[in-house]
């Protein structure tokens, strides 16, 4: 493979990759696709020797193709090599992303298993990087391209034309092709299945029924789910047939699967989605509910088919699992907004929940009228998921993004009251710190741990790490479900506890402190910390910042006033 110092090289090392992989899906059968997979990572990555090993439908793989030396290629074309023997294969040696590379030191134990393999003679290696005839290189294809997916053949290849070990650059073209190769295979099965098809059609002059046997292949063996149903009549929507795949995903039987339309199946966050989707090549990303009450990210597509010439029309749906996708961007999202240390929500995921409670107007400035139409409406707006709402239930702030477009400033329309406003407004309890009205508000408790820096001091940060993580843990232990348990950073932690009286904050204060103080274990030994409290609440008119200020300035109020002897010290 070319080196990499040499940018005009690869170069032109792309246009031969484009050129072979433009062959490769111009190919007009199956066979053809094969060979021609096999002669491009000859002729466009540089490398002597290819083998196409293809996966049979008993799962085992046979050779279908060699490029590079016609005496292999008559030895081992149309052998068959078993899944287990390839499974430890493509298990052992190093992972170069999704290519497999065993090198001669590992590679003497496979001599004797029943892959089809050819041996080439040459001297031992003379420096690190050169390419050992004992060497083996494998590019797995998977049916979506990625290692999730079903395997549906390996790539082998031998002695690179430079003699080298292939570097980062070789290795991502070649990983790269075994991409395009398993989309290529994938095609021209598709496209053998319609021509076989066709041939019957034309066998048995009988075009309806001949068309109706070669849809039936191609949609029962699909890989991915695929769903018929009415697109018009009084029952538009109901899905009339599914494939196998289809089944398997959903956990469901074909015949329990005739009950529904797509709507009775989508999550209920994306009914609106799925609504919006167009019949005619409409696309979205939804949420599915498998028969045991769980749901599944999925890729729908959607296309319109006709039963015959001037006929009844449906809907094809193609259905394709996303989970792994969907999973990895939540793991993303969640990375963004919880810290990495206690898994709590960090200081930017605090302030986002409080802003998205928060209104700019104050709640003195309403009208009594108003009042009433917020405390009317109060249990509407309220939801079961995402934040806060001002009985401690979830807040929706999807929802509430999708009404204003804003993700801080969530209420910024609603700064002209025009008559009815579906905010329900945050109110902080009247009075002073010794009196309670009765008032239920969003109480902000502020909490900074007393003698955790000596911790940190004496025991070195791994303790101290621990001691954060348990803290986290008690306090999340001592809140109720729907309450916000935050770390801002350092040993300061934030609670946000919707609902709640004067008393019932101080209250709340005290347990949690009495939870923080019991002795904690680390390395064999038990440190105590205490920790100091400040209660802030949040109504509409402040901002995120200020409440936060206002309970942190509470907390050293608090913190100075206890006596010394009072904190407890790890």
């Amino acid at each position: 493979m070319e080196t990499e110092s040499e940018p005009y090289v690869r170069l032109a090392t792309l246009r031969q990759l484009h050129h072979v992989m433009a062959d490769m899906n111009a190919a007009r059968s199956l066979a053809d696709t094969l060979q021609t997979v096999a002669d491009g990572a000859v002729n466009g990555l540089g490398f002597e020797l290819a083998c196409v090993n293809l996966v049979r439908p008993d799962g085992d793989l046979v050779v279908a193709a060699f490029s590079g030396n016609s005496a292999a290629e008559a030895l081992i074309t149309g052998r068959v090599g078993s899944r287990a023997a390839w499974d430890r294969r493509l298990n052992m040696g190093e992972r170069w992303g999704e290519l497999c590379f065993i090198p001669h030191t590992e590679g003497w134990i496979l001599d004797e298993d029943d892959v089809p393999q050819w041996f080439t003679d040459g001297p031992p290696p003379r420096f690190e990087d050169e390419w050992h005839p004992s060497d083996r290189l494998f590019a797995p294809m998977y049916a979506t391209g990625a290692a999730g997916g079903e395997l549906i053949g390996v790539i082998s290849v031998d002695r690179p034309r430079n003699g080298r070990i292939p570097g980062a650059w070789g290795r991502e073209a070649l990983q790269m092709y075994a991409f395009q190769a398993a989309i290529a295979i994938s095609n021209a099965r598709l496209r053998a299945n319609m021509q076989r098809a066709l041939v019957r059609l034309e066998r048995e002059q009988q075009a309806l029924r001949a068309s109706e046997e070669s849809f039936r292949q191609a949609f029962e063996y699909a890989p991915s789910g695929m769903a018929i149903a009415e697109l018009g009549g009084d029952d538009r929507g109901r899905i009339l047939r599914t494939n196998d795949a289809l089944c398997r995903l959903l956990g469901r039987p074909a015949s329990a699967m005739r009950r529904y339309s797509f709507s009775d199946l989508v999550h209920p966050e994306d009914i609106g989605t799925l609504l919006r989707t167009s019949a005619e090549g409409g696309r979205a990303e939804l949420r599915l509910g498998r028969r045991d009450g769980t749901y599944v990210w999925v890729s729908l597509r959607n296309s319109v088919v006709a039963d015959a010439a001037d006929g009844p029309r449906f809907l094809l749906t193609h259905v394709e699992d996303i989970e792994e996708r969907k999973r990895r961007e939540l793991q993303l999202a969640h990375r963004a907004s919880h810290d990495s240390l206690t898994g709590l929500p960090n200081s930017a995921e605090l302030r986002s929940r409080l802003s998205a409670r928060l209104c700019r107007r104050p709640q003195d400035a309403l009208p009594s009228a108003i009042d009433s139409l917020d405390a009317a409406y109060g249990d509407h707006v309220g939801g079961s998921g995402g934040t806060l709402d001002t009985h401690g239930h979830g807040f929706d702030y999807g929802a509430a993004l999708h009404r204003t477009g804003h993700p801080s400033g969530l209420y910024e329309g609603y700064a002209d009251y025009e008559g009815f406003d579906h905010h329900v407004h945050v109110i902080a309890p009247g009075g002073d710190e010794t009196s309670d009205d009765g008032t239920k508000g969003l109480a902000v408790l502020f909490c900074d741990l007393d003698g955790f820096k000596s911790i940190n001091d004496r025991f070195g940060h791994n303790a101290g790490d621990a001691v954060l993580i348990e803290v986290a843990r008690r306090l999340t232990s001592g809140v109720r479900d729907g309450d916000t348990v935050a770390r801002l950073g350092g040993d300061e932690f934030v609670v946000l506890a919707d609902g709640l009286g004067r008393a019932d904050a101080q209250d709340l204060a005290v347990r949690l402190r009495n939870a923080i103080i019991p002795p904690i274990r680390v390395d064999g030994r038990a440190v105590r910390v205490g920790a100091s409290f400040g209660i802030g609440w949040a109504h509409c008119g402040m901002t995120a910042e200020e409440v936060l200020q206002s309970a942190d300035q509470r907390m050293y109020v608090e913190k100075r006033s206890r006596a010394k002897q009072h904190r407890r010290a790890g």
